[in-house]
């Protein structure tokens, strides 16, 4: 079998041996969306450690269980540093935008310690749970428009994507204003489909929209994350650049798919509402089954071996690519019994659906925060909340590197 080196692997299998190599992004069947895809699921159960071929005709190594997934994400043995060749990328386009101006969770320690220890003290849980009172007023205005003299909206355009965009605005210290450039931006460097000429002009105009705002507010500081960085005699104008682009990308991203998807799962499941409405304390950990359950990461997170390493049964050797998938170790059932169902009184607090390891996100404090309030408010304040839409009329993102909806039409 082919590597991504293009070199023959002994530790291959051998004729009639394994799994077929998956074809990724895998393809998705006519099951719920909100699984993850029937080949990843097979070889949970089948070959947890598994070969996969790229876009380009290269192969990686797929990584779908629980354990071996955590093991990968947590051995400094597995680089993630975009620019080592045989890294896995799932599209060109994926590949323009690691490579071209890369942030520090495509570098490895010490380069990656360094830069996200400048960022640790703004999402911090106790400074994230100062936040509350700003995003329940967010929130709360946010349904306010919504919902004034309205019976009907499209919940992802009208809250779940503006709530997070507006946090991260103002923890950046970037004009919401500018919403629609950056959101639109954000929208082509994570499509699936989008060409590396694309993503290419994508990131360079978001890159230089952000390269213009860090010396606006080396001009005029305020007390936002680009200001403070700016000030610093250790980063230029591009590296802050760099790294808001990714704060901004993330921040608004995953939460507003997570809220969306989150929202629309509960729907699926009116007993597990029902649950919630009823005892509004559970929330915390609803949120938590919510991330285990949906997982929004379904591509996986790339690594690639720094040595041979031995995952699963599997020898993965030196060069060779990675991919952890998050959603289906989050489905393993020697972890979490009965995974395929959600249960928003499940302990699920090991789950991975913010990666694991020193790379795990930087902001989970604040995407838990912003679900809790989200999810609970909507719920408590739109009781007669519904569907516009047969569900099989959801246009969710299997295009998208995120996964979600593109919208979601709701009533009330």
């Amino acid at each position: 079998m082919t590597t991504a080196q293009g070199t023959e692997a002994a530790h291959d299998f051998g004729p009639g041996e394994g799994l077929a190599p998956l074809a990724l992004p895998a393809a998705r069947a006519a099951g719920c969306p909100f699984d993850p895809a029937p080949g990843v699921e097979r070889a949970r159960r089948e070959e947890p450690v598994t070969r996969a071929t790229l876009w380009d005709g290269s192969s990686c190594w797929l990584v779908t269980r629980h354990q071996d997934v955590r093991e990968v994400l947590g051995d400094p043995r597995f680089s993630a540093d975009a620019s080592r060749p045989g890294f896995p990328f799932l599209t060109a386009g994926a590949r323009e935008l690691a490579t071209s101006t890369p942030t520090f969770i495509r570098r490895d320690d010490p380069e990656h310690a360094r830069l996200r220890r400048m960022l640790t003290a703004d999402f911090m849980v106790k400074k994230v749970e100062a936040m509350r009172p700003e995003v329940q007023r967010l929130t709360d205005g946010l349904l306010d428009r919504m919902t004034t003299g309205r019976s009907s909206a499209d919940l992802v355009a009208e809250f779940a994507l503006p709530l997070p965009s507006l946090v991260i605005c103002l923890l950046l210290g970037v004009p919401y204003d500018d919403h629609e450039f950056f959101q639109d931006r954000s929208r082509l460097l994570l499509s699936l489909h989008s060409t590396a000429e694309e993503v290419r002009t994508a990131g360079d105009e978001l890159q230089h929209y952000l390269s213009r705002l860090a010396e606006a507010k080396r001009r005029e500081p305020d007390n936002g994350i680009v200001s403070r960085l700016v000030a610093r005699d250790d980063l230029d104008s591009e590296e802050v650049a760099s790294m808001g682009r990714l704060l901004l990308i993330a921040g608004h991203e995953t939460t507003a798919n997570m809220t969306a998807l989150s929202t629309l799962a509960l729907l699926r499941n009116p007993d597990q509402l029902a649950r919630l409405r009823a005892d509004p304390s559970l929330i915390k950990g609803a949120v938590e089954e919510l991330l285990r359950y949906l997982s929004i990461i379904h591509n996986g997170l790339p690594r690639i071996a720094d040595e041979d390493v031995t995952i699963g049964g599997r020898t993965i050797r030196a060069g060779e690519g990675v991919l952890c998938t998050l959603n289906s170790a989050n489905r393993d059932e020697d972890v979490f019994p009965g995974g395929e169902g959600l249960d928003i009184g499940r302990d699920a607090r090991r789950h991975v659906a913010f990666g694991f390891g020193v790379h795990q996100c930087l902001g989970q404090p604040l995407a838990r925060v912003e679900l809790q309030i989200a999810v609970e408010t909507l719920l408590r304040r739109l009781p007669g909340l519904r569907l516009a839409i047969p569900f099989e009329d959801v246009p969710f993102r299997h295009d998208m590197g995120i996964y979600g909806v593109h919208a979601l039409p709701v009533a009330w």
